[in-house]
């Protein structure tokens, strides 16, 4: 055990080269790629919001569907109030609790196969939801962490668990694993990707690079250049089964993250409305849950409050390793757990910190920009330790302390109002700047 924890350790202290080893050893691998990571968690939240942004509604909907419709009669009694004797049947999902939700995207086992039996879960998202604040967290579990097993199943990856037990070994290993209580579940089949992007007519994407690969084999050809973009189906796919970079599975996780912010602000516009019967056959097809539809109305109610660019998010924190010809992520159990008190339990530190120690980093062509954000928060009394360029390809602002509460993240918005549109991101492992606070990163989005 000793010995685990101290290879452990020495891989966490380099994770560069960790990513780089781990993406040397995945292409080694000679398994197809991995069926689509991020979007499936994205699909359902997507389309529960879209199909009720505009539910409440009556006239636009009367308008859209006409007076007597199937869908009209639906959404309406859906939204109806609480004091509805036709509502009586429907406990309400949450009251002033805190709930967590988990969401699961299932690869296939084949054409013919069934959809949900003997499938891996390459997607674990795990999602925290408080009604008082009407706010949400998201933790994303990488597929590939290495897990024990309940029913005696020994030791194995996390995406293992429901191709082995179904879902209720899936909750019981996530919930033994994090010490947490899951609440609702929510699965979606990979092949509600490709019907609902076509359903939505592509979805806007800002790409991080170049994306370049033809497995003619796996019928998989991705053509992607750097830049904002219209991703149809295809596209999209590519998009999110790229796995040719130095982040590996890593880099996947993160791309679900900026696909969810390019649906989500796809399905808010009006003309999703129309697209609703086409969006609820898909759904009724490829989502699997222990939801009721009024609860997931009210769900997506709720989420019609959410301010995407608050939602903090992390990824388990942890290091590449292989054993033999398996690869796991090997979670660090004391930044896991930091992870899980701030985003699950939401707890908070009482800080009296006033003086807080930034970096900024840049990628290609957006030094000036940094650099102006650099005077504006010295000005605002931050201290600025390191500078420099970066790979990274999206805006974000990076929280490493608990001090950097979403709270400070508010504050800080209003003093330097540049950084409001960057995606909040909690990582305990900081390898941009030692004994930093928070780091900035300044890119194309």
């Amino acid at each position: 055990m000793n010995n685990n924890l101290q290879e452990d350790r020495e891989n966490s202290q380099n994770p560069i080269d960790n990513y780089l080893k781990r993406a040397e050893d995945e292409r080694k691998e000679q398994s197809s790629f991995l069926k689509i990571l991020a979007v499936m968690l994205i699909v359902f939240a997507g389309v529960i919001f879209a199909i009720f942004l505009f539910a409440d509604n009556k006239e636009f909907l009367e308008d859209e569907f006409g007076q007597d419709s199937f869908i009209t009669k639906l959404f309406v009694k859906l939204t109806s109030s609480n004091h509805n004797k036709e509502k009586a049947e429907f406990a309400l999902p949450f009251g002033p609790r805190k709930q967590n939700i988990l969401l699961l995207g299932v690869d296939s086992n084949g054409e013919g196969s069934d959809l949900w039996e003997g499938t891996r879960t390459d997607t674990i998202v795990l999602l925290n939801i408080d009604p008082r604040s009407k706010s949400l967290n998201a933790i994303s579990i990488p597929r590939d962490s290495k897990v024990y097993l309940p029913k005696d199943a020994g030791i194995q990856k996390i995406n293992a668990a429901h191709a082995i037990g179904g879902i209720d070994m899936t909750i019981k290993t996530i919930e033994d694993t994090l010490g947490v209580k899951i609440d609702r579940y929510i699965m979606v089949h990979d092949e509600a990707v490709r019907k609902i992007v076509e359903a939505l007519g592509g979805v806007d994407i800002y790409v991080e690079k170049n994306m370049h690969y033809n497995d003619y084999a796996g019928h998989l050809h991705i053509n992607l250049t750097k830049g904002d973009h219209h991703l149809d189906a295809d596209e999209v796919i590519g998009y999110l089964r790229f796995r040719h970079d130095a982040m590996g599975d890593i880099g996947r996780t993160q791309r679900q993250q900026w696909f969810l912010r390019g649906l989500l602000k796809d399905m808010q516009k009006p003309e999703t409305i129309a697209k609703i019967p086409q969006i609820l056959s898909i759904a009724k097809q490829y989502v699997k849950t222990d939801m009721s539809l009024y609860e997931m109305s009210q769900y997506a109610a709720l989420a019609k409050h959410f301010d995407i660019d608050s939602i903090e998010i992390a990824t388990l924190p942890g290091a590449p390793n292989k054993k033999g010809y398996t690869s796991y992520w090997i979670l660090d159990p004391e930044k896991t757990q930091d992870v899980v008190n701030r985003l699950i339990y939401r707890e908070r530190v009482k800080s009296d910190k006033t003086q807080f120690v930034a970096s900024v980093m840049h990628s290609n062509g957006n030094e000036q920009e940094a650099q102006t954000l650099i005077d504006t928060l010295e000005s605002n009394n931050i201290t600025v330790k390191c500078t420099g360029s970066s790979n990274a390809t999206h805006a974000q602002f990076i929280a490493h302390t608990k001090d950097v509460t979403p709270e400070y993240y508010n504050w800080l918005k209003k003093k330097v109002p540049d950084i409001k549109t960057r995606q909040f991101v909690y990582d305990p492992v900081n390898y941009y700047c030692a004994d930093t606070d928070f780091t900035i990163i300044v890119a194309g989005q």
